[in-house]
């Protein structure tokens, strides 16, 4: 059986790796391609490449520097942001994107996501879902958080993975880059609401907490500020959390 994933994300705004507090206030963490090398060389299992500002900015994904992260790394990358239609999808893969992430696309048009997973494969098929505290839930948030849904996460979670979605991709909008820990309670929802893989994404600020989520259902930690920040990295990260008793890749 394969161990849990430790992913790193490189937000991507004008080029640059950015990293903010629940996506706003973002500062510059670095160059993409140095970044990616870095961690592929500390033992990363993944490199997730998110376009920040190509939704809001209503332009699709920066393809140059998904061509350049590509050209560096030998470890599959998953890229999102900027996408409307399967044809975006298709030139993310000829670009060198082993996996695509949709999230604002999948919630405007839910079909995206099973004409992805017929055209191109479940595998490479990721629902990203931001997901807002509301009450004694969660709601669905996009645009890089900017807009409100109303869609119950648990549920849409629950929907995308049985449209054909391969993994979801969680992301809590409040513990975003505040390093208060991922939001267990919502991990483990919807890890038990789903057949496929959960990432966990949000709020990590070390591998205690990248710990915790993997108990709570995730097969995979998304990580950023502790990495860009030079707090840890990819392998002493790995090295806690095999030290925990917890699977993870060599």
């Amino acid at each position: 059986m394969l161990g849990n994933r430790v992913i790193p994300c490189l937000d991507i705004d004008a080029g640059r790796v950015v990293k903010g507090v629940r996506f706003s206030g973002l500062r510059d963490a670095g160059d993409p391609v140095e970044s990616a090398i870095t961690y592929q060389d500390q033992g990363a299992d993944e490199i997730v490449l998110l376009d920040v500002s190509a939704t809001p900015e209503g332009r699709t994904n920066n393809l140059e520097v998904v061509r350049a992260v590509r050209r560096a790394l030998s470890i599959p990358l998953t890229v999102g942001g900027g996408i409307r239609g399967t044809d975006d999808v298709a030139r993310l893969l000829e670009s060198g994107a082993d996996k695509v992430g949709i999230n604002t696309a999948a919630v405007q048009q839910p079909e995206l996501i099973a004409e992805m997973s017929y055209r191109f494969g479940a595998q490479c098929t990721v629902v990203a879902v931001d997901a807002a505290m509301r009450g004694d839930g969660w709601e669905v948030v996009v645009r890089s958080g900017r807009e409100r849904t109303s869609l119950d996460a648990i549920d849409w979670c629950r929907k995308t993975a049985a449209m054909g979605a391969g993994e979801v991709l969680l992301t809590s909008w409040d513990r975003d880059g505040t390093g208060d820990g991922y939001e267990l309670d919502l991990v483990s929802h919807v890890a038990a609401a789903v057949t496929v893989p959960v990432i966990a994404s949000g709020g990590a600020a070390g591998a205690g907490h990248m710990i915790d989520a993997f108990r709570a259902g995730a097969s995979a930690a998304l990580v950023a500020s502790i990495l860009h920040d030079g707090r840890a990295t990819v392998d002493s990260l790995k090295r806690e959390i095999l030290a925990a008793g917890i699977e993870a890749r060599p």
